[in-house]
């Protein structure tokens, strides 16, 4: 063969036209007429050998400004974490990454269990009945958990925090235009939901309010508080929550949620350059057969072993059609394996330290970016992200930062044009007390 991985012979493309009985591809194609087929050469580089193109991918490669050369600082979603060197080792077995839907349980149990155990750590961590095998990512996961609401309570009214990831309210407002359903964004005061603002927008024709913790900007919600407003008008209480913050946090479950998603990312899953990731749905009882996706549940079989199989699949379009409450049937098994390997690995007092590093991490970089001179925005409780106001464009700093082997915040001004020259700060276990001043002292020289 000319290349390698070119997956067809000569002799394998005559077989095959043999077999359809036409002499040529000309004659394959010949019902397309002539005067449409296309005649002249692609604007594209002429092939080039395996080793050849090798090299060039591998310069493209190296201009990313990847984790491995640079300490980062940005988050907003994707981070930069500890991930065990057993996780790579487990989800690289072929029974693993090849496996797809294991809609037969005889030959399946090894995926089954994995799901089975993400699900039952999921529920640990957010303090939930039931959580599904996972979905594409936590933008969509936040998105079903809108359409679920809207289906059980027959409302067409959704609330959503202005402090909720701007991506996953884009998300959600797609999602929402198919289903004709009124999104209305609560406004945020000094980070957090503004709690009188939302007495003012909560009524009985709301479906649900969703807010996230710690949200957007870095700032734990008051559950509590949010909790008896929204439940006083029966809409239901969504949080998208960070799962690892929930290693230190108390879980939205013990604040009375109905559903609690997100993005399992922060356990050993890559940023990826923002995916694929894998998003995490926990409900209370009541919601379960209503859960978009697909769950795994535990029984015996008629020897009394313990097995695993699919369970509750009425809701999924491919069985309920134009009734179902979601058109999702699939999940990220791969990476929810991925998830499950390295919290199994962490253990849980691993995840709570981990989570603690974090935690105290941000408060030194906080600390250390105030003694600097700069202003920390929304000063208040919070787990890995804050805010630092500049006195330049948060794009001009980066770009300098990057030059230095730093990769930045987060420009606030991309998503919220009132917060111009605000940089969200990310501060993971991964950095070091070094980094961390490195840091401050190079973004207040840029400042300056």
């Amino acid at each position: 063969m000319k290349h390698r991985y070119l997956p067809m012979t000569e002799e394998d493309k005559k077989a095959m036209l043999d077999t359809i009985g036409v002499s040529s591809v000309d004659e394959l194609f010949s019902d397309i007429p002539e005067k449409v087929r296309f005649k002249g050469e692609y604007n594209i580089k002429a092939a080039k050998s395996e080793t050849s193109l090798m090299k060039e991918l591998f310069k493209m490669a190296s201009r990313n400004a990847d984790f491995k050369r640079n300490v980062s600082f940005l988050g907003a979603g994707v981070y930069d974490h500890y991930m065990p060197v057993i996780v790579d080792h487990v989800i690289s077995r072929s029974e693993f990454y090849t496996a797809y839907t294991p809609y037969q349980p005889e030959i399946s149990q090894g995926e089954l269990q994995a799901i089975f155990e993400f699900q039952t750590m999921i529920c640990e961590l957010t303090g939930m009945d039931v959580a599904n095998s996972s979905m594409y990512d936590g933008g969509t996961a936040l998105a079903e958990a809108a359409m679920l609401s809207a289906g059980h309570t027959k409302r067409k009214k959704i609330l959503v925090s202005g402090a909720v990831h701007p991506e996953s309210k884009e998300v959600l407002k797609t999602y929402a235009k198919g289903q004709y359903l009124e999104v209305i964004e609560v406004p945020v005061n000094n980070g957090v939901t503004d709690i009188e603002a939302l007495k003012g927008l909560a009524n009985d024709e709301i479906a649900a309010v969703i807010v996230q913790y710690p949200n957007f900007f870095g700032r734990i919600e008051p559950l509590k508080e949010l909790e008896e407003i929204i439940h006083a008008n029966k809409s239901l209480f969504v949080v998208s929550s960070n799962p690892l913050s929930l290693g230190v946090l108390t879980p939205p479950g013990k604040f009375g949620a109905d559903i609690v998603i997100g993005d399992a990312q922060p356990f050993g899953i890559p940023a990826a350059f923002g995916g694929p990731h894998c998003g995490y749905f926990a409900v209370t009882t009541k919601l379960m057969r209503k859960v978009p996706g697909r769950l795994v549940g535990q029984t015996t079989d008629d020897q009394g072993r313990r097995g695993f199989v699919l369970t509750l699949q009425a809701r999924e379009q491919h069985i309920r059609r134009d009734k179902a409450t979601s058109n999702i049937c699939s999940n990220q098994a791969l990476n929810a394996l991925a998830a499950s390997v390295a919290m199994t690995a962490l253990g849980k007092k691993g995840v709570r330290e981990m989570a603690a590093a974090n935690l105290q991490k941000a408060h030194y970089a906080k600390l250390a970016f105030k003694e600097a001179g700069f202003e920390v925005v929304y000063d208040g409780y919070s787990f890995n992200e804050f805010v630092v106001k500049l006195n330049k464009p948060v794009k001009e700093i980066n770009q300098k930062l990057l030059q230095k082997g730093i990769i930045g915040g987060y420009d606030l001004g991309r998503d919220y044009p009132e917060l111009a020259n605000h940089m969200l700060v990310a501060v993971t276990e991964q950095r070091s007390q070094e980094e961390i001043d490195t840091l401050v002292k190079e973004v207040g020289d840029l400042n300056a």
